[in-house]
């Protein structure tokens, strides 16, 4: 009897504990809170960003909430090689990029939570500027991931490749120039890498391989890796 009183509490306290944690935590850190796009990220937002990757009429909603302007677009036919399915032009969000992007519903949920939580703080924090664009290589791109025989998630929309950072006094801050070399350009590239960690499914920079050298790399595909 006392033994089956131990497992009792076993697994009775660590289950009131969590309720209580649920009950108590501000909604960003809890994950099962309504998701909003414009929170502050915590404990809960990468569960809430995989919610919305398996939600798309969730993911849509969150998009809508927070103001961010899209053109939906139809689903690629089944079958195809590449295609995109639940996905959507950015018209606008807080900034501009350079150029097009064509991206998952879910892809474009994790960029606006890193751009504004983390990319627009990061570069007020180091320059006492803002960015007025984000330079990328783009985000739909029927390819393999390179040297390998494997798709990329850019063929699925599900990812976006960021070479730098244009701030409003003209300064660009880019991954090829500045990545590894010290002082407050280096400090920056790292923040807004390591907290897309936190956000993305997968995150690559130049440490990971020479492919990444002058970009990162950000998907929401079904790995995970923080490189």
């Amino acid at each position: 009897m006392t033994e089956f009183r131990a497992w009792v509490l076993l697994i009775t306290v660590p289950a009131l504990c969590v309720a209580l944690f649920l009950w108590m935590a501000p909604p960003r850190h809890n994950p099962f809170a309504p998701v909003d796009l414009t929170e502050q990220p915590g404990l809960g937002t990468w569960h809430k960003l995989t919610r919305v990757k398996k939600n798309h009429e969730l993911c849509f909603k969150a998009l809508d909430d927070a103001g961010v302007l899209y053109t939906p677009l139809p689903d690629s036919a089944r079958g195809e090689k590449c295609g995109l399915y639940n996905g959507l032009t950015l018209d606008r969000s807080l900034t501009p990029y350079s150029a097009t992007l064509r991206m998952t519903c879910a892809e474009t949920a994790a960029l606006y939570v890193w751009e504004r939580h983390v990319a627009r703080p990061a570069a007020i924090k180091y320059f006492s500027t803002p960015i007025a664009r984000i330079e990328t290589y783009g985000s739909y791109s029927c390819r393999n991931i390179a040297g390998s025989g494997r798709l990329s998630e850019h063929a699925a929309s599900n990812a976006i490749d960021i070479s730098g950072f244009r701030l409003e006094d003209g300064r660009l801050i880019d991954v090829k120039t500045f990545w590894g070399k010290g002082g407050k350009e280096d400090q920056f590239l790292h923040l807004v890498h390591d907290r897309a960690c936190g956000l993305f499914s997968v995150t690559l920079g130049p440490d990971y391989n020479a492919a990444h050298a002058d970009h990162f790399h950000m998907d929401m595909g079904s790995g995970r890796a923080c490189r």
